[in-house]
């Protein structure tokens, strides 16, 4: 049966999430331990760092920031701006940007940055988008590699040796590289933690016409490429306290735009803004492991605080694991589309995907559905 965190609304189910023996899951202590931080210190840490890679003679940008439009990669930015960096923005485009998305972009390159936006090729993407969803339940795979190889790629292209990512979502969520000396992001890092949900770009060869040369975008540089150009990668919140609320906040500030009502499938309205995807996205990690978006952000503002755990519950029954038929005002048929995929295919792959353990199933072990085709837990949140 699901167990959950007695702090947060985490169930056991979430991958590299454990509950300990007082029945709190490892991304809670994370999060206690923060306090133990001295973030003067870390700060310090990092003006030191960013002077190390600063262009001493101005011919070449201090850092890559990869932005996506979103409130984090505004935030990162902002701060970097503020303390004097001279940063290459590079974006690897989402699957299906939506006008939301597409302003907070432009909106960043107002705050006076170089940009630089690299979209793949289309076609492949969509292939990618519906093998990843038929064969590991993530429409979004090939985002989530190409969000991690296109800004390193551009490192090693443009001779840029720091890349500034956002937070570690290991330490955020919870996971076994959530450690304090887990602040660099590499190879490793990716391939244990960056979403490849063990299908490896390689294995995409010979599928549906592809061929390697359609996979450049999404293969990280080799070692020798990265060791010429000398590339690191650091999580700005190891060494700011990271907060997704006061990044929207922040960000807002500085010209960012949120949704007009909470997001589908959430609780607030200032995450995933940019991919008309993601509700897909979000309803399979529900399928795979009964929790969703929605009891994320609620664990998140439950550590600090912001709300109790009740009432953390209580949302999460309103907005969590709804089928997604719309997501940011467009409709799921409309998501599909550009993947050859029907309704009735995709509800297929749904029930493929759905984790039989923790569902509600009648006398024949089909899956009860009510009449918006949303799934009941067998065991909820208490």
């Amino acid at each position: 049966m699901l167990k959950y965190c007695n702090c947060c609304v985490m169930p056991n189910t979430k991958p590299d999430l454990y509950l300990d023996e007082e029945g709190i899951c490892n991304a809670c202590r994370s999060y206690e331990r923060r306090k133990e931080i001295n973030w003067v210190e870390r700060k310090q840490e990092l003006l030191a760092l960013l002077e190390k890679y600063r262009s001493k003679d101005g011919t070449n940008w201090d850092c890559i920031v990869p932005v996506s439009g979103g409130k984090d990669s505004t935030y990162q930015v902002v701060r970097m701006l503020q303390l004097g960096m001279n940063p290459l923005c590079v974006t690897s485009t989402t699957c299906h940007l939506s006008d939301i998305g597409r302003k907070n972009i432009e909106n960043i390159k107002r705050l006076g940055v170089d940009y630089v936006e690299f979209t793949p090729n289309p076609i492949i993407r969509a292939k990618l988008n519906r093998i990843g969803l038929e064969q590991v339940g993530d429409i979004s795979w090939p985002e989530h590699v190409g969000i991690f190889t296109i800004p390193v790629r551009a490192a090693v292209q443009y001779g840029v040796k720091l890349i500034v990512w956002g937070e570690n979502s290991q330490n955020e969520y919870g996971g076994p590289a959530a450690a304090s000396e887990n602040h660099v992001l590499n190879r490793r890092w990716l391939e244990e933690f960056g979403g490849l949900l063990g299908l490896r770009v390689t294995d995409l060869i010979g599928q549906d016409g592809i061929e390697r040369r359609h996979l450049i975008p999404y293969t990280y540089p080799t070692d020798d490429e990265l060791a010429r150009v000398g590339v690191t990668g650091i999580f700005l919140g190891y060494y700011i306290p990271w907060d997704g609320y006061s990044n929207a906040l922040l960000s807002q500030a500085h010209g960012f735009t949120t949704y007009d009502r909470t997001v589908e499938g959430s609780i607030v309205n200032y995450e995933n803004l940019d991919n008309h995807q993601t509700g897909i996205h979000d309803y399979f990690k529900f399928l795979k492991f009964g929790f969703g978006r929605a009891s994320d952000i609620a664990s998140l503002h439950i550590r600090r605080e912001r709300i109790t755990r009740q009432d953390g519950i209580e949302l999460i029954k309103i907005h969590d694991g709804k089928f997604p038929w719309t997501y940011l005002g467009k409709n799921i048929e409309e998501i599909l589309k550009p993947l050859d995929i029907s309704l009735e295919k995709f509800i297929k792959i749904c029930d493929k995907f759905t984790n039989k353990k923790i569902f509600c199933s009648d006398f024949n072990g089909q899956l009860i559905k009510d009449k918006c085709g949303n799934l009941q837990l067998k065991w909820p949140r208490e």
